[in-house]
């Protein structure tokens, strides 16, 4: 079978990872093919090296070229693929709309947002939202969303519900395997042998709320010896205003700015807990990713994360510091009482049980060979007719 993967780019984010991750584990048994709207970021080599073949149009942000998607549609019509898969609005909307033109196959959306709030996103990204709400009546044959919060927010905003399909992330637990000689190390880059070492993986972004973070931090630190990284695309002392919320808190001593970083398996072991302060999210990867790599969490209450934490970590309310120093308060004391490897050690399992790679590569396999199944069907039904 082949797929062929439209996606809006292949930069640091939730959704590029599950598509490389879903490469990754049904290839040779799906042949895949990747075309970016934008560039090739940093997934394209690896999808290539995982055995996908990667196309970009380099379109620029916000601007559709035409002469891009004529690209696009001599790729669908090279390719012949027998299903298309669409990552994220602009994807789903301009991918989509090229693919049914280009003639009759599934053509599965994916939508990986939940929060729809008018503060929290660009009045692009919720015109475009609109927009596949009033089209999924026709473009798209099945609608994938990674969580339930997801679907219910655009259940709300007029996405056809029967064509909604739940497939959650899936993580390989292997690449999340715990090394205590590269926790050590990684450790001391950061934090003395006395201190607790948090750890945010964010980009600097209105929907990750590090503000909400910061405050928090300024109100767990009294008396505690704690630091935190901030590991993420704008965590450099470069960001302006990152830095004036860090000086606003009082935090300076606190706040460990890291960037983006391409070692997030060996980070996610070296810290001792992991914080997420999100206002807003369907499924954040990076509370699944600690959890795999042994490290337990605090995170907000936003998208499917009570769903991921369970027991084994702290849920409190978005946008709430005082809640949110209160949580970290209870994980610092548990790690005193517990350590880290009995408090890992659940995370680990809790992940392996249920969001496992071989899970969410399943059920999209099992999806798109159902769809495909029965379009199949659907052109033999019709040729009998004539």
């Amino acid at each position: 079978m082949r797929v062929l993967h439209i996606t809006t780019g292949l930069g640091q984010g939730g959704a590029e990872s599950a598509l490389y991750k879903l490469v990754r584990a049904t290839t040779p048994q799906i042949e895949h093919f990747v075309v970016s709207l934008l560039d090739e970021g940093v997934y394209g080599e690896r999808l290539r090296a995982a055995g996908a073949q990667v196309e970009a149009l380099r379109m620029r942000p916000g601007r559709p070229s035409l002469s891009a998607l004529r690209r696009l549609q001599g790729s669908l019509r090279s390719i012949e693929p027998d299903l298309v898969q669409t990552w994220m609005y602009h994807a789903d909307l301009l991918g989509g709309l090229a693919a049914r033109f280009a003639g009759r196959r599934p053509i599965v959306w994916g939508v990986r947002h939940s929060n729809l709030e008018l503060r929290r996103n660009r009045l692009s990204t919720l015109a475009i939202a609109r927009v596949c709400a009033w089209l999924s009546n026709w473009v798209p044959t099945a609608i994938v969303f990674c969580a339930e919060q997801a679907a219910h927010a655009h259940a709300a905003l007029g996405y056809r519900k029967e064509k909604f399909r739940i497939i959650p992330n899936g993580y390989d637990l292997a690449t999340f395997a715990t090394d205590p000689v590269a926790r050590s190390a990684a450790r001391l880059e950061w934090a003395g042998p006395q201190e607790v070492l948090l750890g945010c993986v964010a980009r600097w972004h209105p929907q990750k709320d590090h503000e909400n973070l910061l405050a928090a931090l300024a109100l767990v630190t009294r008396g505690t010896p704690v630091k935190c990284v901030l590991a993420g695309e704008g965590m450099t002392a470069q960001n302006p205003e990152l830095m004036a919320s860090i000086r606003r808190h009082g935090v300076e001593r606190v706040a460990v700015l890291a960037g983006a970083r391409n070692d997030i398996p060996t980070l996610m072991a070296a810290i001792d807990i992991h914080v997420l302060p999100s206002a807003g999210e369907s499924f954040p990867n990076v509370v699944a990713e600690a959890m795999a790599a042994g490290t337990p969490c605090v995170a907000t209450d936003v998208g499917d994360v009570s769903a991921i934490v369970g027991d084994t970590g702290w849920v409190v309310p978005a946008r709430d510091p005082l809640a949110f120093a209160a949580g970290i308060e209870a994980a610092l004391e548990a790690l005193r009482a517990q350590g880290k490897a009995a408090l890992g050690e659940r995370c680990r399992e809790r992940i392996e049980r249920r969001y496992g790679l071989a899970r969410m590569s399943g059920a999209y396999v099992e999806l798109w060979r159902s769809l495909v199944d029965r379009e199949s069907m659907r052109h033999a039904a019709k040729r009998r007719e004539v």
